[in-house]
C-alpha cells in the first residue's frame, strides 16, 4: 500500500455532490441562511447551491426525497478528450455503468457509473459557469467568482463515503477516476480502514472509510473549505446561535492536518467546515502516509478523542431489526 499511485490527469476536480433530504425547506434554510451557501437556482425537486468562490453554477444539488444521503457525485473532466478516455476505461473496467445522461441545470451530458457499494458517480466536461444574478453578487475583484459576506465557505472541498471494503473502493477510484492515495489507515487485522484520494494537487477530494453501520451506499459527510481557521470558530458560534447540532470540533485532524468542525443539517446529513491551510501534494512520487490503529487511538492531532457517532452515524440511517 505504500507504493505511490499515479493520477491520470484526465479528471480536473470534484465538481458537485447531490444530497438527498426529507426535510427540504429546513435543509435549504440551513445551507443558505446558516451555513452560507448561495442559491443559484431552484426547480420543483432540487435547489442548486454554491460557495462564494465556486466557479461552476453549483457544487451542491439539494434534492427532495423520502430519505437522506447522497444521490450522486460529479467530477469534471480536464477536457472533452479526457472525458472520452475515462469513459472508455470505465466501460471495460467491469464496474456497473449507467451510461450517458443529459445533465441538469449546472452542466451538460455526463457519464454515470457505480462503485461496488452503491454510490453513483458521474463525469462531465461541459459546464455552466456561474454568473452574478445582480450587482450585489458581483465581486469587486475580477479574479473572485462572486461577492461574499460573513464567514461563508469559499469552495467545495471533499466528501467522505462509507464502504464495507475500502481496499476494493481504492481499486475503483484508481481505475475509474485515475485518483491517487495520499494517506491511509492500516488496521491491526490487515484491512485498510480508510483511504484519502486526490485527482489533482489537493491533499484529497474524497475519503472512504469503513462502514460500521451495516448500510450500503451511505454518506459520511460533505465538506466545504474556509479561508482561515477563524472562519470556523465564528461559524461555531453561528451554529450554536441557530440551534444546529455540533457533533465534534473545532479541532485539528491528525490525518491530513485539517482544522475541522462537524455539524448535522436538519435532515441528519453530516456537514463539515474545514481549513487545510496551504498544504498541497506536489510530489509526483508521493508515498502514501500510513496511519496505524495505534496512531488513531491517540485521537485527533491535539488529543481530542473521536466521538462514537463519528464511527456509526451515516446517511441514510440503517433500519434496526
Amino acid at each position: 500500500m505504500t507504493a505511490p499511485t499515479r493520477r491520470s490527469f484526465d479528471i480536473a476536480h470534484l465538481g458537485h455532490v447531490e444530497m438527498l433530504t426529507d426535510r427540504f425547506e429546513e435543509s435549504l434554510d440551513f445551507f443558505t441562511r446558516v451555513y452560507g451557501l448561495k442559491l443559484s437556482g431552484q426547480d420543483e425537486t432540487s435547489a442548486y447551491l454554491r460557495a462564494w468562490d465556486d466557479y461552476e453554477y453549483h457544487s451542491l444539488k439539494l434534492t427532495r426525497a423520502e430519505t437522506t444521503g447522497v444521490a450522486h457525485i460529479g467530477y469534471r473532466a480536464a477536457s472533452p478528450e479526457a472525458l472520452e478516455r475515462r469513459v472508455a476505461a470505465i466501460e471495460v473496467s467491469g464496474y456497473t455503468t449507467h451510461g450517458w445522461v443529459e445533465g441538469d441545470a449546472g452542466h451538460g451530458r455526463a457519464f454515470r457509473f457505480e462503485d461496488p457499494f452503491g454510490h453513483v458517480f458521474e463525469i462531465y466536461y461541459d459546464t455552466r459557469w456561474y454568473e452574478p444574478q445582480d450587482d450585489a453578487e458581483r465581486a469587486a475583484l475580477k479574479n473572485t467568482a462572486s461577492a461574499f459576506t460573513g464567514s461563508a465557505p469559499r469552495r467545495i472541498d471533499h466528501l467522505n463515503l462509507l464502504a464495507e471494503d475500502v481496499s476494493e473502493f481504492r481499486r475503483f477510484m484508481e481505475t475509474c477516476l485515475g485518483s491517487r492515495v495520499t494517506e491511509y489507515i492500516q488496521l491491526d487485522n490487515g484491512r485498510i480502514g480508510g483511504c484519502w484520494f486526490t485527482v489533482n494537487d489537493k491533499t484529497y477530494d474524497l475519503a472512504c472509510t469503513e462502514e460500521h453501520g451495516g448500510g450500503m451506499g451511505r454518506l459520511h459527510h460533505v465538506t466545504y473549505a474556509t479561508d482561515q481557521r477563524e472562519d470556523i470558530l465564528r461559524a461555531a458560534d453561528i451554529f450554536l446561535q441557530n440551534g444546529v447540532h455540533i457533533e465534534t470540533g473545532p479541532h485539528k485532524h491528525a490525518i491530513q492536518g485539517t482544522f475541522f468542525l462537524y455539524v448535522w443539517e436538519p435532515a441528519g446529513n453530516r456537514v463539515e467546515l474545514a481549513n487545510a491551510g496551504s498544504r498541497l501534494i506536489l510530489a509526483p512520487d508521493w508515498e502514501p502516509v500510513r496511519w496505524t490503529e495505534a496512531d488513531r487511538k491517540k485521537g485527533q492531532a491535539w488529543g481530542l478523542k473521536t466521538i462514537e457517532t463519528f464511527h456509526t452515524h451515516g446517511t441514510p440511517p440503517v433500519e434496526k431489526t
